[in-house]
């Protein structure tokens, strides 16, 4: 079958890989800069090609809990917002963390803190990785740099989350969900049969069978001892995942004396101020974490002996710049650059403030 390309909104690209990844069901509900996502499933009918069910919930807590609900029945389900929409979803994304389901979240970043504005921003990798909601949990955090991976990720995402009966969110941000390129598309799968669905996930609530008792999903336990040992086995899991599945991307690593960390947009960005310096005679690469839980603690720490200092670049104020900086351990310099509310950093920017941060020019 001959490769299917289209011109595509990164947000549009999400939806369609929902679509064609044999996705049950998305509850959503609207909100800058990732409302075309359920616009486009909703002009898109998936009811009529796949069977798969779109809903425009009443809140975001509605939304969220639909989920909830459908992936304790072993459904492949997702949800979308943007950062205040996310936020609000938090409660329930703990909840699902504490009941070991599968379920993909896409947060499409804007500028914060509070309603902030509708321009992109990374304001929320704390949120993101160190756990929004309550408790002792961890999601799986992909970052997508391109309207690919915003395509490739959403099946990637399922993938690990059945693989880990865990949520899995991906993070990205009002540039990547606005912009468009060329997309590959691949095929379309079918949903899953109940049957299917029942050897998948013996654990799901599909109903009492005769040959087993009937499944009960819950995060509750009043027994502090039986809690305490069921985070212990989450703990476990997350080293799993942090053994077996961290993903990134080095550009121009191999002779770097300095390196720039950045994720997403900002990735992008930093790819052009390598160029830029570079030309000046400075000897610069990129580490782009692909993952942001688990976090490529190793990636960083095999460059250490080479390089000179590492800078951080960010939508933020300072967020993954402390992850940076535990990773490193005090080894070598770790500086920041960021710009916030909704501004986008010029690649200039960036090499400007390499130079002054670390180089010392």
């Amino acid at each position: 079958m001959d490769k299917e390309l289209r011109l595509m909104k990164g947000n549009e690209a999400i939806a369609e890989a929902a679509i064609r990844c044999g996705t049950d069901a998305y509850f959503g509900y609207p909100i800058t800069p990732q409302s075309e996502v359920i616009e486009y499933l909703m002009s898109e009918k998936p009811h009529e090609r796949t069977g798969m069910v779109v809903l425009q919930a009443e809140s975001e807590v509605a939304a969220i809990n639909m989920v909830y609900g459908a992936a304790g029945a072993g459904r492949k389900v997702m949800t979308s917002s943007s950062s205040p929409g996310v936020s609000l979803k938090q409660e329930g994304i703990s909840y699902i963390a504490g009941a070991e389901l599968p379920a993909l979240i896409v947060n499409v970043v804007r500028g914060g803190p509070g309603l902030g504005t509708i321009q992109p921003g990374q304001g929320d990798y704390f949120q993101s990785v160190k756990g929004g909601g309550h408790g002792d949990y961890k999601l799986i955090v992909l970052a997508p740099a391109s309207v690919q991976e915003m395509y490739d990720f959403v099946k990637l995402s399922f993938e690990l989350g059945f693989k880990y009966r865990n949520p899995v969110l991906i993070q990205t941000d009002g540039v990547i969900g606005q912009m468009m390129e060329k997309v590959e598309l691949g095929p379309q799968e079918v949903l899953r049969t109940p049957e299917e669905i029942e050897k998948e996930c013996p654990w799901g609530t599909t109903g009492k069978k005769p040959n087993r008792e009937r499944n009960i999903i819950t995060s509750l336990e009043l027994d502090a001892y039986k809690m305490e040992k069921f985070n212990l086995k989450l703990i476990e899991k997350y080293k799993k995942i942090q053994e077996n599945e961290v993903r990134f991307e080095k550009i121009e690593c191999d002779d770097a004396e300095y390196v720039i960390i950045a994720y997403g947009s900002s990735a992008r960005i930093a790819q052009k101020a390598i160029k830029i310096a570079r030309a000046k005679g400075i000897k610069v690469g990129l580490l782009r974490p692909i993952t942001l839980f688990p976090f490529p603690i190793k990636q960083i720490r095999e460059l250490i002996p080479q390089v000179k200092g590492f800078l951080s670049v960010e939508m933020s104020a300072g967020q993954m710049v402390e992850d940076i900086r535990l990773a490193v351990n005090g080894e070598r310099p770790v500086e920041h650059f960021g710009r916030m509310g909704g501004v986008i950093p010029a690649a200039e920017e960036i090499v400007t403030a390499l130079e002054q941060k670390l180089i010392g020019g």
